[in-house]
């Protein structure tokens, strides 16, 4: 044999002996199994909210506000859960109800100043905090927060001392 092919000879049976080398080092398997397992969450319902206050103008009984109710508006801004349904209420204030028939009035001393606040820019349905009062708008359509107009209204001709500054505090809540 000639010195080329007996080295090609060796180097073909040091490939062949690795090779059985690593087959013989691979684990043999019989077969496979499978198993399916489940993946869950939940998403909880719930909201947030603020406000931004009415701060109405100076109130004059005499003029401007003998026959013309004093308007200003605010707003509740609620964020909720996409789908969440919700109701917003308002309640009657620190104050409650007036002699004059609303049913809120800020307060100055001993003296006050009745004022009502409404769901719709008409002022015809007063907001407050059960029943038909209460504020029913459509479900969250997403998790964007939402803003709601509070529609303030001082009615006219109310006889109230000058110089006076009249306050109340309401809490707005929502319901999911």
């Amino acid at each position: 044999m000639k010195a080329g092919s007996l080295a090609s000879m060796r180097v073909s049976r040091v490939v062949a002996g690795l090779a059985v080398l690593l087959v013989a080092a691979a684990p043999a398997f019989a077969g496979s199994a499978t198993s399916n397992f489940s993946v869950t969450a939940s998403v909880a319902s719930n909201c947030t909210i603020s406000t931004t206050s009415i701060a109405f103008a100076a109130y004059d009984p005499i003029v401007a506000n003998a026959t013309t109710p004093l308007d200003a508006t605010g707003s509740v801004i609620i964020t909720c859960t996409k789908g969440a349904a919700t109701t917003i209420g308002l309640n009657a204030g620190l104050n409650g109800a007036s002699a004059t028939g609303t049913t809120r009035a800020m307060k100055s001393g001993t003296d006050y100043l009745s004022y009502e606040i409404y769901q719709d820019s008409g002022r015809t349905i007063v907001w407050g905090n059960s029943g038909a009062g209460l504020l029913t708008p459509a479900v969250a359509p997403d998790k964007n927060p939402r803003t709601f107009t509070t529609n303030g209204r001082v009615p006219a001709g109310q006889d109230v001392p000058a110089g006076a500054s009249y306050t109340d505090t309401v809490t707005a809540t929502v319901n999911f």
